[in-house]
């Protein structure tokens, strides 16, 4: 399924109730974007590659889901009311879709991000709160609208679903450790987020975790990235919907100045094609038989 400059579905036959999406590595940007940033700094706000480190999971029986925009145009990861009001002049003028901006709007990161860093801002100008609105309804909503239904047609079909929302991180911003103080800390190669347990059960997020450390990576558990709107959404582990975000620290594989492949990339690919292999028989071997109608 495509929705051209907006998202691809890629999904086998006959799929497992095992889902990837990839809401951040999106590089179609919208002519109606308007930015007045530099446009080599916007494009490192992408998560660069990511789709294509996990391109074989429909080969492994799993639906792989691509947002193809960038997430500095709307970020499919906050939620649709996520709205900074100090992207438009005046009142929000929409009864029927009310703004609740939390911390991330307020810091400039919401639905649609007014900065890229605290000293970078995207826009020279305020925004028409009619074109905010336009950006939910032709991106925002199809893409979780299509999340959504795959995550309840496979739990209706199986009456469990594993979903792998996928990242990168860059790595400059885990070089301090999270107390400040001189530890013998190492920052991640891998962070998995399940909300602190409450969006996954933990012995997918431990399995996933032993599967990537075997390969002698670093592997961090909700630390610092937890998961956010996707993760949260769609799980109740207690009826067999599990979300769990995983984080690829962007050294790993690219140049974090040029944003090219480095010599890794294949190496990095390789291990990510093992892990989706290792998760569909992680799902297939805990499958419940479903009882007749």
């Amino acid at each position: 399924m495509l929705i051209p400059n907006v998202l691809e579905l890629i999904a086998p036959e006959n799929p497992l109730p095992l889902i990837f999406d990839s809401p951040h590595s999106g590089t179609h940007y919208p002519d109606d974007f308007a930015y007045a940033c530099d446009f080599d700094l916007l494009k490192k706000a992408e998560d660069t590659y990511v789709d294509d480190l996990f391109a074989a999971a429909p080969h492994h029986g799993a639906c792989l889901l691509n947002a193809l925009f960038p997430r500095s145009y709307l970020d499919v990861n906050r939620a649709a009311d996520d709205i900074d009001p100090d992207l438009f002049d005046g009142n929000w003028p929409y009864d029927d879709m009310p703004i609740n901006p939390t911390n991330r709007s307020h810091a400039g990161i919401g639905l649609i991000r007014r900065s890229l860093t605290p000293d970078v801002a995207i826009y020279n100008h305020k925004m028409l709160p009619k074109d905010i609105k336009s950006r939910i309804e032709t991106y925002h909503a199809p893409y979780h609208k299509l999340l959504g239904q795959l995550i309840h047609d496979a739990h209706k079909s199986y009456g469990q679903v594993w979903h792998i929302n996928c990242h990168s991180m860059p790595s400059k911003s885990l070089k301090n450790n999270p107390t400040g103080r001189v530890t013998p800390y190492k920052q991640p190669d891998f962070v998995l987020g399940d909300r602190d347990g409450t969006s996954c059960d933990l012995d997918f997020t431990h399995a996933i975790r032993d599967h990537i450390k075997s390969k002698g990576y670093i592997v961090a558990i909700n630390t610092p990235y937890k998961g956010v709107e996707l993760v949260e959404r769609y799980s109740q582990p207690s009826i067999g919907r599990h979300s769990i975000q995983i984080e690829i620290s962007k050294a790993l594989y690219l140049n974090e100045e040029t944003y090219k492949k480095n010599k890794n990339y294949d190496t990095l690919k390789s291990d990510i094609t093992d892990l989706i292999a290792f998760c569909a028989a992680y799902t297939k071997s805990n499958l419940i038989p479903m009882a007749a109608d």
